[in-house]
């Protein structure tokens, strides 16, 4: 075995996420395969055969001494493959690239990398370099004991969530364009507010709120201020506003100037207690999340090693 890992250390390990509602799949990986070979990237490729086996194969390949681990995905998956990897007794010498391959691919889109443009993120990760990101990390109870889920872009409670959880339905043909529109009607037209209980900075808020969003990173555009390598989190809880203040909210979300709204309390924490939310439901990087409450969220500094572009650049 550790032959093997010694083997590895300089291989990539890649795991390659279809998109969802492509047409023609593999044809995106076939392009990328094709770059990687010219490059002369040495790596072992594999395939996953859906989202729950992304954290699966990311522990594998770290097990199994890959210290370079590509995931070719968007938010969910790479929130996956770091669950993977940070249940790995090697997460310390693993250093994590993505080549965006989502819907939303936000966190990549942090560090200017275009999901058009896959042979810019493979240059990015040949260069290697890497800087030690911050991880949010989740605790909660269940039967089976405490539970932990880590993250780098963002946890959503409330209405944000609903909106993940109809962007991850698999059933549609064109998925992103027809999930995309979904929950733009579901933000303008589903009205509601969730009594939620939170403590942070030795402060409890009892308050009714439309959402709350706790970000390491951006958080779609919710946490724009919040950056993954300065040891904090960035909290926005927002109210509920009439309908044509839901457009302003928009606008002012596209525009990142959302913490200029009228209707959001922001905070900053390195720590953040959910009491309660009301039966609402609750996200995590793209991904739908069912944790109990109360709802421990925590930051991790510098807690995995992220390839990150080489040269400077200006986020749009």
């Amino acid at each position: 075995m550790i032959k093997v890992q010694n083997d590895n250390r300089h291989r990539w390990g890649v795991i390659y996420c279809p998109r969802v509602g492509t047409l023609r799949p593999m044809k995106r990986w076939g392009e990328i395969r094709d770059y990687l070979n010219e490059k002369g990237v040495i790596y072992d490729y594999i395939q996953s055969e859906n989202y729950t086996s992304v954290e699966r194969l990311a522990k594998m390949l770290a097990d199994n001494g890959y210290e370079t681990i590509v995931l070719v995905a968007g938010d969910g998956a790479l929130q996956d493959a770091l669950n993977g990897i940070m249940a790995s007794d090697n997460r310390g010498r693993v250093s994590l690239g993505l080549i965006p391959n989502g819907i939303a691919n936000d966190f990549a889109h942090y560090w200017g990398l275009n999901c058009d443009d896959y042979k810019t993120a493979v240059d990015y990760i040949i260069a290697h370099r890497v800087r030690t990101v911050d991880v949010g990390c989740c605790s909660y109870n269940t039967e089976s004991g405490e539970q932990k889920r880590y993250f780098l872009n963002v946890v959503n409670i409330g209405l944000s969530a609903h909106v993940v959880e109809i962007a991850n339905r698999r059933h549609y043909l064109f998925t992103k364009a027809v999930s995309l529109f979904a929950a733009m009607s579901h933000l303008l037209f589903y009205r509601q507010n969730f009594g939620m209980k939170f403590r942070l900075n030795n402060h409890t808020v009892e308050k009714k709120f439309m959402m709350l969003c706790i970000g390491n990173s951006r958080g779609y555009g919710m946490t724009p201020s919040a950056v993954p390598y300065n040891g904090w989190l960035d909290v926005s809880a927002i109210k509920m506003p009439k309908f044509l203040g839901m457009l302003q909210g928009l606008y002012m979300v596209w525009k990142r100037k959302i913490l200029n709204y009228k209707l959001i309390e922001p905070f900053r924490t390195t720590e953040i207690v959910v009491e309660e939310a009301d039966n609402a439901l609750a996200g995590i990087d793209g991904r739908p999340f069912a944790p109990t409450y109360p709802l421990r969220i925590t930051i991790l500094p510098e807690a995995v090693n992220f390839i990150i572009p080489n040269k400077l650049y200006k986020t749009k």
